[in-house]
């Protein structure tokens, strides 16, 4: 049975002094949580504090972002044996706002992808297509594209030692969110499209859902059958809605 997983995205936000009072919040009530793992991805600049935080508890934590390259002249990189310094399991690559506001192609994103396997960090692949492509009805092709470039880059047994995260960018940061069904739909899909080349990866592969997650909506999307959990932002830097939203996790 797959375990759930629910990761906050803090994106551009956090101070030392809020992280400090997200994170002993979460640690404190981390007893609530009995059926789902967490992890947290703060901005590098608060990768020591998250560390020093966390160490020692079962909340994981991972980075926003990497480089596609080694270790070298790339003024405002960071390599993925940096993230290792500062002891984290998961980053995130290929999130919609890296696409799309920063140009980062499919191609690109399975470099990363690999540079992050290639130091032994989860990396958390995201996709998911713009509204104007589900409008076209263009969704399968785009998610399938997105998956085909790291698949035909490390080989689908890769995808056995990461997460896909599904973000409808359309739902994101808009307070709109796909129903549970057309959701699951797409969770479907991809586990179906990972299945035609290794069921086993397909069947024991987590996938998350992004977009604009809450406490009152998460209960209901996780329980789709093909929803291992959740990729958060907004709600990830509220204590009490994150953990509303692990406690939903199954």
């Amino acid at each position: 049975m797959r375990q759930s997983l629910v990761v906050g995205n803090w994106k551009m936000n956090g101070s030392i002094q809020s992280n400090q009072s997200l994170l002993d919040s979460l640690k404190q009530n981390i007893g609530s949580i009995q059926h789902a793992e967490m992890a947290v991805c703060p901005p590098f600049v608060y990768l020591q504090q998250a560390r020093q935080l966390l160490e020692n508890t079962v909340i994981g934590w991972g980075a926003q972002n990497i480089s596609h390259q080694n270790p070298g002249a790339f003024t405002g990189e960071l390599a993925a044996t940096m993230l290792v310094d500062f002891g984290c399991k998961y980053v995130i690559v290929g999130h919609s706002e890296r696409r799309n506001l920063y140009g980062e192609s499919d191609e690109r994103v399975a470099e990363k992808f690999a540079k992050a396997q290639s130091a032994r960090l989860i990396p958390i692949l995201c996709v998911g297509e713009l509204l104007e492509e589900r409008e076209a009805g263009e969704m399968e092709n785009v998610v399938k594209r997105q998956l085909d470039a790291v698949i035909n880059l490390q080989g689908v047994a890769s995808l056995a030692k990461s997460v896909i995260a599904y973000e409808p960018v359309w739902a994101i940061g808009t307070g709109k969110t796909a129903t549970p069904q057309q959701a699951q739909e797409v969770h479907a899909f991809i586990r179906g499209r990972i299945a035609e080349q290794d069921a086993g990866v397909a069947e024991n592969l987590q996938i998350l859902y992004g977009g604009s997650v809450k406490g009152s909506n998460a209960a209901e999307l996780f329980t789709m059958p093909d929803i291992d959990g959740g990729l958060i932002g907004g709600a990830s830097l509220k204590a009490d809605e994150f953990l509303t939203i692990c406690q939903a996790a199954r």
